[in-house]
């Protein structure tokens, strides 16, 4: 049998690496013969929540079947906030500047330093949005990001002015973009915008909203993907 790949994840807002590892569950039984997922938290505490506006994430997935719904989940962490003083997030915000993204790349690039050499990353929501500009950095050269590719789900491009410069140019990566149709989190049409930075991007679809799919209907196409990055 074929070495697997190694994975590493990002979670989503309000998540930490305890509960997207719980929420993953059945992408990980899917890909068991294939992949190993690795997870890291983000190392910005989010405070209590009090309220949502249109594109504020509350609960960063929907419950797996069988789960009880939860308000926060975990440890409630963060990669960025785009409302320093309030210390919160919501990806619609266009802002001119935000705190806590040079923490987070820091904490990432430390763990895959220490837990790697990986294969690939995977991102989720805002977790996906970072890793779009990680996959900027490792074709900048950044020697902390280098890996051969990434899977971001209900992905999104940063409003945050100090962001733009990540966007400048075409990444060649090889990206799987998964978002769902009837996401009201995050639109499918702004992980559509993010999946166009992309060179030759591979998009799946699914009918659902804001969480990882792992179902029959998606396994061929992860196992496509999957499959060019395999070692024989």
């Amino acid at each position: 049998m074929a070495p697997l790949l190694r994975v590493f994840c990002v979670h989503g807002y309000r998540q930490d690496e305890r509960s997207f590892r719980e929420r993953t569950g059945s992408l990980r039984k899917l890909l068991k013969k294939r992949a190993e997922l690795l997870y890291v938290s983000a190392p910005l505490r989010v405070p209590s929540l009090t309220g949502t506006g249109p594109g504020q994430q509350q609960e960063e997935q929907a419950p797996a079947a069988g789960t009880r719904a939860v308000e926060t989940e975990g440890d409630g962490r963060g990669w960025w906030f785009s409302n320093p003083e309030e210390e919160s997030f919501d990806a619609l915000d266009k802002v001119e500047s935000c705190k806590g993204l040079e923490e987070s790349l820091e904490t990432i690039g430390k763990a895959m330093t220490e837990l790697g050499p990986f294969d690939g990353i995977m991102g989720f929501s805002q977790g996906a949005a970072l890793v779009s500009m990680i996959c900027a950095l490792g074709q900048q050269g950044d020697p902390r990001f280098q890996f051969n590719f990434a899977i971001l789900v209900a992905g999104f491009r940063s409003r945050c002015k100090l962001h733009d410069h990540f966007y400048k140019e075409s990444i060649i990566l090889p990206t799987l973009h998964v978002f769902g149709e009837t996401d009201r989190v995050i639109p499918g049409e702004l992980s559509r915008e993010l999946s166009t930075t992309f060179v030759n991007p591979v998009v799946l679809t699914h009918t659902g909203g804001h969480f990882v799919p792992a179902s029959a209907a998606q396994k061929q196409v992860y196992f496509e993907f999957l499959e060019k990055f395999e070692k024989k």
